[in-house]
């Protein structure tokens, strides 16, 4: 009774609050900024909705991955970019408006594109054993777990603008914890699991990571990008929302095996964000160092 409560109610909710808290950091001009600036979102948005899954899917053939992790990386995949790529975006000194607009369309439009890509997953990988789930209750899921709860917070920025500025950082901060409480129950709960098959979660984790990473790299120079537009897609295409990847697990699908992927992937993806800063920083200092020298 009390983990039907937890993966039932207290969960959902949680990720509903983090939704409600990325809404109030989110302006309509997040998304007007789709028709001033059209090529680099359209560039984002394609690499992370189509782009990611293809990538996904080939790891999980290339590497023969068991169907919980399969289908656990599929789900990571399917998912938008979460806040944290936000941070490291501005962190890197990026696109940040890019970057939130990016967070918030994908966020939006994985409500109707996340469910064939786990329906597919779920089908193709669980031989004869599909999960009894169908199409409508995972959309009707993340329809009341994310794109209402943005909503509403975007409701409330437009009418208390001061009071969502100011509270929106508690908000990152309980993702931030809350996450780490996902990431140990799952730990806990399927430790036998991410024992025996942690060496394929760890580089199938990596290889989508860097893999997304350079998807966003290599369309950014296909397009004829700015530099900086660039960082952000590998940035925004790089970082998947693993929280709501461990919600769909474990609340949706009923199947916290896997959450596994997500669980890993949580803690690798900090690596190619702190690759990715670091590059960012290099790269400004040389701009700095050139600019001096052409100067003097």
């Amino acid at each position: 009774m009390t983990g039907s409560i937890i993966t039932e109610i207290l969960l959902p909710l949680a990720l509903a609050f983090i939704m409600f808290g990325m809404g109030l950091s989110l302006t309509r001009f997040d998304f007007l900024r789709l028709w001033q600036t059209p090529a680099p979102i359209v560039t984002g948005f394609v690499g992370q909705i189509i782009a990611l899954p293809l990538l996904a899917l080939g790891i999980c053939l290339a590497m023969g991955l068991s169907t919980p992790m399969a289908i656990g990386l599929m789900i990571l995949a399917a998912c938008p970019g979460g806040t944290t790529s936000n941070v490291v975006s501005h962190l890197a000194k990026a696109n940040l408006a890019l970057s939130v607009s990016l967070t918030a369309i994908s966020s939006i439009v994985c409500v109707l594109t996340a469910p064939f890509v786990i329906q597919f997953a779920v089908g193709y990988f669980a031989n004869g054993a599909p999960i009894d789930v169908s199409l409508t209750s995972i959309s009707l899921g993340l329809l009341v777990i994310t794109l209402l709860p943005i909503v509403f917070g975007m409701l409330v920025r437009s009418y208390y603008r001061e009071w969502a500025i100011k509270v929106e950082v508690y908000f990152r901060r309980f993702a931030v914890v809350f996450l780490l409480l996902m990431i140990t129950g799952v730990i806990i709960q399927e430790h036998a699991i991410i024992v025996d098959a942690f060496n394929e979660v760890f580089i199938a984790c990596l290889l989508l990571n860097f893999g997304a990473m350079l998807i966003g790299v290599v369309s950014a120079k296909l397009f004829s990008l700015t530099h900086k537009d660039g960082l952000t897609l590998a940035i925004e295409i790089g970082l998947q929302n693993s929280t709501m990847a461990m919600l769909i697990c474990i609340s949706l699908l009923q199947m916290p095996s896997y959450a596994v992927v997500a669980g890993v992937y949580s803690l690798t993806m900090y690596l190619g964000a702190g690759l990715l800063i670091a590059y960012a920083s290099y790269v400004n200092k040389q701009h700095i160092a050139n600019h001096n020298s052409a100067s003097t």
